[in-house]
């Protein structure tokens, strides 16, 4: 896959800034790099700020859309486990203005 061929994915937290702390975002980025090279991902890009992580893979948006999925499981599990809160990324509320017909 070319660099234009690439997708750039970004999990943003839902509440605060998670990624202030500078132990929170190296394991964050750590994750990210390790996710990436267990599947055999090039990573070209990665920016981190403090409520969001965008990485950029040499992949395309379906498996993107997975390695944002698994950095968000597996760091939430992290960040739970060593500091005994709920979310690292925060929980999506359960009104969503998009799931109207649900209602029908």
């Amino acid at each position: 896959m070319t660099a234009e061929e690439a997708t750039t994915i970004t999990l943003r937290a839902l509440a605060g800034t998670p990624l202030s702390d500078e132990g929170t975002r190296a394991m964050v980025e750590a994750t990210a790099r390790a996710i990436a090279e267990r599947q055999g991902v090039a990573v070209l890009g990665l920016e981190s700020q403090p409520d969001r992580i965008t990485v950029r893979l040499d992949t395309g948006r379906i498996q993107a859309i997975g390695f944002a999925a698994e950095l968000r499981r597996l760091t939430t599990r992290w960040y739970t486990q060593k500091y005994g809160e709920t979310t690292l990324w925060g929980e999506p509320s359960d009104h969503d203005a998009a799931d109207w017909w649900k209602g029908t």
